[in-house]
């Protein structure tokens, strides 16, 4: 499967910087020949060649005329233009889509093969986005200061986090684009991972990078600093890129307050834990507000453990609801959306399949590469052979026609090495969705949450005006009423009151999760079919781009070796 932050990785051969080092010959191809016959000895002239007989190898084929227009060109221009450097020069993956006819279409001007745009789906969320920059850069390695025995002992990476943001609202006068700096550290991430989660519960809110510790001690430490200093740049832009996760106070904070992060921090479980076991004989045993649910508690999820009993209590009511053959007050009866869930949980399993199928195909590609430029190596090696050991003639033009073929191979290693680069590109939208399945379920999962919470209010109404009935009847049994159980039933009427609070509470946060979950659901649908249908697009044209340009290297040493059997018949 693909990982989050390194969504295709490959270890560079030792052939490769063998194969970089090759300085190849910017002559067009059909002049080769001669390019070949001049690097040769005084004694393989072209004009002892011309006086070798009757052997096919001693008549080099005349030079190959191809108008502007012709395949072996490629990009459309004129001959000249035309060289073998056009096959060398990677292009700049940040910002470009293969396009190999467009500039065909163009007439004589030769405007090169790659076209630079930048009109993604994705570009077109950014540029909506109130941030016009977001650079993760210059890791810093820290003293800690706190919570640190032994002094110096503990130390941990800051990264400079630089952003440039719009000035104005829209409405408003703009004046130009204000940029911020400030440091972070990977703590102060999860800080705002933890904050975002509690505020924009439903939402599909993009997940954090992992903290990998075992995998920052096995890897190279400046490799572990780059891939997470990439991955959080690449989090920081998918959070702006939200269309309410981007405004957010939360957000802004983040990336503009300078110093000490002042978001407040994630306390640990062991001391929420250990507050809600201080809380929890009171709660039992009803001795004031700590035995009421309080409304301000019951719009966030109770795994949190301050609150041990409201953590029993909707686990007794899920064991309920799940075995106890009791149907709940309240429901999930949206069919539409159990639906969308069902759905998302096979998207997910597809997206699986085919995340792992294109880490398949790129591992190809990248072997055919590999594979084609040690063929080339090899031949290389054989020209030099045949060249320096050679007696006759022939072995030495045979020579020249190995480095042709040896020269092509070369280059269409070097253009499967681009070509992988586009299709790690393109592909890689496969992972990210794959990735956003986690948010996804945890959307998901605060909206269960929110609904287990108000029937475990529900259930608790229940039980309070149950007792409350019984404790009447009790006391209507006894002459002047039972004064203990009178002052029960108010303090239990109390307690109803405080808990019909919570359960309005509770309510209008599950609605408010249902409404967040039905619009994240047709902006991930939206948002899918783009950057689905520019996955696609960009892959199949760079397929057949590339495709196109491996080919006409293999076209010209075709046609020079066609050629000869021509001379021969």
């Amino acid at each position: 499967m693909m990982g989050p932050e390194t969504p295709f990785g490959f270890e560079s051969p030792p052939v490769r910087e063998e194969m970089e080092s090759l300085a190849l010959s910017d002559a067009p191809s059909s002049d080769y020949r001669s390019a070949m016959s001049s690097s040769l000895p005084t004694a393989v002239s072209a004009a002892s060649v011309d006086a070798g007989g009757g052997d096919p190898l001693l008549y080099p084929p005349h030079h190959l005329q191809f108008s502007p227009s012709s395949p072996a060109y490629g990009d459309g221009g004129d001959a000249s233009s035309s060289s073998a450097s056009s096959f060398l020069e990677p292009p700049s993956y940040a910002d470009v889509v293969f396009s190999p006819f467009e500039s065909q279409n163009n007439g004589g001007s030769d405007q090169g093969s790659f076209v630079h745009r930048d009109c993604s789906p994705r570009s077109a969320r950014t540029a909506a986005s109130d941030y016009l920059k977001i650079a993760v850069a210059d890791p810093q390695k820290e003293q800690e200061t706190a919570n640190s025995l032994v002094p110096g002992g503990a130390t941990y990476v800051t990264y400079l986090i630089t952003t440039r943001v719009r000035s104005a609202a829209a409405g408003e006068v703009e004046t130009g684009p204000i940029e911020f700096s400030v440091r972070r550290r990977f703590r102060d991430v999860v800080t705002l991972a933890d904050r975002l989660a509690e505020a924009y519960r439903g939402f599909f809110i993009p997940p954090r990078p992992d903290k990998n510790v075992v995998e920052s001690q096995v890897m190279q430490k400046h490799e572990f600093v780059e891939q997470r200093r990439s991955a959080l740049e690449k989090y920081l832009w998918r959070l702006a890129e939200h269309p309410v996760i981007g405004k957010s106070d939360e957000l802004r904070v983040f990336l503009q307050a300078k110093g000490k992060l002042p978001l407040p921090t994630t306390t640990d479980v062991a001391s929420r834990m250990l507050d809600g076991a201080v809380r929890l004989p009171k709660q039992l045993f009803g001795e004031g507000p700590a035995a009421q649910v309080a409304p301000q508690d019951v719009v966030q999820p109770a795994k949190g453990g301050r609150d041990l009993l409201r953590i029993f209590k909707e686990l007794k009511q899920a064991v309920t609801n799940d075995w106890g053959g009791v149907k709940p007050l309240l429901v999930e009866e949206d069919k539409e959306f159990l639906e969308s869930k069902e759905k998302m949980q096979d998207l997910e399993q597809q997206l699986s399949i085919a995340s792992q199928q294109a880490e398949a195909l790129v591992k190809g590609q990248q072997d055919i590469g590999e594979t084609m430029g040690e063929l080339g190596l090899a031949f290389i090696k054989l020209t030099k052979f045949e060249t320096e050991e050679g007696v006759y003639n022939t072995q030495k033009v045979r020579a020249a026609d190995t480095k042709n073929v040896a020269t092509a191979a070369v280059k269409a290693s070097r253009l499967y090495r681009e070509l992988n680069a586009q299709t790690v590109k393109h592909l890689d939208t496969l992972h990210e969705y794959l990735g956003l399945m986690l948010a996804v379920h945890s959307a998901f999962s605060d909206r269960a949450s929110a609904l287990l919470t108000v029937q475990t209010l529900m259930s608790d109404l229940t039980t309070l005006n149950t007792r409350i009935e019984k404790l009447e009847a009790a006391s209507s049994k006894i002459f002047g009423g039972d004064s203990s159980r009178l002052r029960k039933v108010e303090e239990l009427r109390e307690t109803i009151r405080a808990t019909e609070n919570a359960k309005i509470c509770a309510i209008k946060e599950y609605e408010r999760i249902k409404e967040n979950n039905r619009n994240e659901l047709d902006r991930l649908d939206r948002e899918r079919h783009d950057d689905f249908l520019s996955m696609l697009k960009g892959f199949v044209i760079n397929q057949v781009g590339y495709s196109e340009k491996i080919a006409n290297v293999w076209a010209t040493v075709a046609e020079e070796t066609s050629r000869y059997a021509r001379d021969r018949n």
